[in-house]
Order: structure tokens, then C-alpha cells, then sequence
């Protein structure tokens, strides 16, 4: 069932802002030594890895009840086939299926009483909230139960290396590495697909409708995902910024995507019948196309799905078979 637009849109939005901060920092302090790399002096049964924040996790043991508090964690959990091992996840946890019927913990505020109540081998965190979950997360270490900060994935290439880290720490490592070669090999091909292109089109993305319209500017991942599909972003700010319809009508896009049409009804006419926006090529043509949000906002296993279909949008003609 679809949560409330406003909640969604809050939470999104959060996440995306604090992990665009977060990145910019990463950026400034690549290590020689990459985060997560694991500690040769361990057991083939325990492992020892780095998290987000440069904390040293380790487990004794492959965990058997996990709680994750981020939907893209939780997809990257299902991915490598830890349905059973899987015992709570956030209220905003949609998919698959089967996540849907676990227990629930709370959202960006999580119940650190319920967590403990399912007796945990292991809580997946998150850097873009790591901070101001800070609190929770160290009542949850004092109880005993280990606490994992996952990197935010500002890029493809910190994402591969996010999901070879979690299969490590749970015992996956060879299933996280078939998913990652996978990705890659999806991108390979819509890369090369997209590269045939001998002009760009003008794109512009809107991840959130009126009348707070937001839209994703330079080093944000969809920004990398437009540059990958060989097009043009023509918001030229940094990070997740709220629209400026004016400068919008101005840049004139040849397509507009949304990321909002499972939350919100009616993306496209939202978007044709907005005052000024008749003449821009995009409204003009008929090109606005709506994207699903959690393929392009989620660092997880689905994220080359979201890029196929940003990619089918932009370039419809590349992609018929």
C-alpha cells in the first residue's frame, strides 16, 4: 500500500540531500586502503570490516537475524538470498515482496526497544544517517548488538564495492560479486548502446511535484546516470535543489523525466499543464515520461534497471526490439 506523499517525498528527499553532503566529504578523503577491505588475520568464520564511519565491525560468525534500516540495504540483503536471516526493516521497506512481511522497526526514527526485542546478529545502518541516528544506533551497541554503517554509495563504483562489502560481512561474498559483475555488464551494454548518439538531448528531472518542485543537479547520482546514457543535465547547480521553474522554461530540455508517479498520480499532466511550460521542446513533443523512484533513488541491485529506463526514455529509439 502507498505510504503518504508528503512523508515519502520528506524521507526521500532527506536521505538524497544528506547523502549528496556526505559524498562531497568522502570525495576529500579517499584512503590508499579501501573502506571495507577485509582483515586477512581473521578466521574463515569471523571477518573484520571498516564501516562509513571508520568503525572496525567484526562478526564471529555469518549472521542469522539481520535488521536493516534503509530500503536499499534491504534490497542488497534479498539480492544475495537472506530472505530467512532478514528479521526487520523500515516502514517505508517495499520491495520485494517478502520484505513487506517483516517486522517493522520504525522509519528515519527507529524503535531501538523492538530491534533489541528480535534479538539481532547484526543492524545494517547508513551513512546518510548516521549522524542523527547517532543516539539509537549507540543504544543499540550497548545492548550488545553489532552495528554495521553502510558507505553511502555516491557513485556506481562505491556502490559495487557497498554490495561486495555487505556480501562479505554476511557471508555472501561470491553471490555479491555475481551481482556486481552483472551490473557492470548491464551498464557495458547500455553505455555502448547510448554512445552511438551523435547529439545529446537536453534532459531535465523532476523528483518531487509541485508545489515544492525539487530537481537533481551536478554529483548526484542521476547526474551520473545522465552523463552514462550520453545526455545532457541541464541543471547546472550541485546536489538536490529545489526547481526554479524560470530557469527551467529557459534551458529548454528536449525530455523531462519524473521519479515521483508510484507516489503521486498523474506525473505527466502535472507537469503539460503548468503555466509557461507549453513552449518548452520537451512539453511541445510530448516528452515527459515518468521513472520509477525507487530504481534511480535506491543504491541498490536494481539501480541498472532504473538506468535502462532512463535511457529508454531519453533514447526510445535505441531500445527497440
Amino acid at each position: 500500500m502507498k505510504q503518504s506523499v508528503n512523508v515519502l517525498f520528506a524521507f526521500l528527499l532527506s536521505i538524497s540531500l544528506l547523502a549528496a553532503c556526505g559524498s562531497n566529504e568522502n570525495g576529500m578523503k579517499e584512503k590508499e586502503q579501501k573502506n571495507g577491505e577485509v582483515n586477512q588475520e581473521q578466521s574463515s568464520e569471523s571477518v573484520t570490516l571498516k564501516d562509513a564511519l571508520d568503525n572496525e565491525v567484526t562478526l564471529e560468525k555469518r549472521p542469522e537475524k539481520i535488521v536493516s534500516l534503509i530500503p536499499s540495504n534491504t534490497e542488497i540483503l534479498f539480492n544475495l538470498g537472506l530472505d530467512k536471516e532478514v528479521v526487520g526493516v523500515t516502514d517505508f521497506d517495499n520491495y520485494p515482496e517478502e520484505a513487506t512481511k517483516k517486522e517493522k522497526v520504525g522509519g528515519m526514527e527507529f524503535n531501538v526497544e523492538k530491534i533489541i526485542s528480535l534479538k539481532p546478529d547484526l543492524v545494517l545502518a547508513h551513512e546518510s544517517s548516521a549522524k542523527s541516528a547517532e543516539e539509537g544506533l549507540n543504544q543499540l551497541r550497548n545492548a550488545g548488538v553489532t552495528v554495521y554503517i553502510v558507505r553511502d554509495a555516491a557513485n556506481f563504483e562505491k556502490l559495487f564495492t557497498t554490495i561486495e562489502n555487505i556480501g562479505v560481512l554476511v557471508g555472501k561474498k561470491e553471490d555479491a560479486n555475481k551481482t556486481v559483475s552483472e551490473m557492470k555488464s548491464k551498464l557495458e551494454d547500455i553505455k555502448e548502446k547510448t554512445s552511438t548518439v551523435s547529439e545529446k538531448k537536453k534532459v531535465y528531472v523532476e523528483v518531487s511535484p509541485a508545489p515544492e518542485i525539487y530537481t537533481t543537479g551536478k554529483n548526484t547520482f542521476i547526474d551520473e546516470i545522465l552523463s552514462l546514457v550520453n545526455a545532457e543535465n541541464v541543471v547546472t547547480e550541485e546536489g538536490w535543489v529545489q526547481t526554479n521553474q524560470e530557469s527551467v522554461i529557459q534551458s529548454n530540455p528536449d525530455v523531462i523525466i519524473t521519479t515521483y508517479g508510484y507516489y503521486s498520480e498523474n506525473p505527466k499532466e502535472q507537469v503539460m499543464s503548468r503555466e509557461g511550460w507549453q513552449g518548452i521542446a520537451a512539453v511541445k513533443h510530448g516528452n515527459v515520461y515518468d521513472v520509477h523512484s525507487d530504481l534511480v533513488t535506491r543504491t541498490g541491485p536494481r539501480l541498472g534497471e532504473g538506468v535502462e529506463e532512463i535511457a529508454k526514455s531519453i533514447y526510445p529509439e535505441l531500445f527497440t526490439e
